[in-house]
């Protein structure tokens, strides 16, 4: 996991990616640090939390309303990234959003 998730208040929006990569990377890394942080900087956003392995990749980003996804989602620098992933990086995705009704977590000290 590369960023751990402060709980907010619901309701709120979850935005599930899920992606089987090509196994190149060309620069793939990099992208991900870039949308990463620009995302961030985006109004509506409250964070993300993801995982990825040779195969498979999750990540899940948080948003506070669906307008602020769909700003996300016109993002110039977004679309070109997401060309470049359907392009290059990614076999096949899937991505769902989800409205947040409750949530709770645990963690041992």
């Amino acid at each position: 996991m590369n960023e751990a998730t402060t709980i907010h208040e619901p309701p709120y929006y979850a935005v599930i990616f899920t992606s089987k990569g090509t196994g190149v990377d060309k620069g793939y890394g990099t992208m991900a640090e870039k949308m990463t942080a620009l995302a961030s900087s985006q109004e509506g956003f409250l964070g993300i939390e993801s995982v990825r392995d040779d195969e498979l990749g999750i990540m899940v980003s948080y948003w506070d309303s669906l307008e602020a996804i769909q700003q996300w989602r016109e993002h110039t620098a977004h679309k070109v990234a997401k060309e470049k992933g359907k392009s290059e990086w990614y076999k096949g995705y899937s991505l769902k959003i989800c409205k947040v009704e409750k949530n709770y977590s645990f963690e041992k000290e």
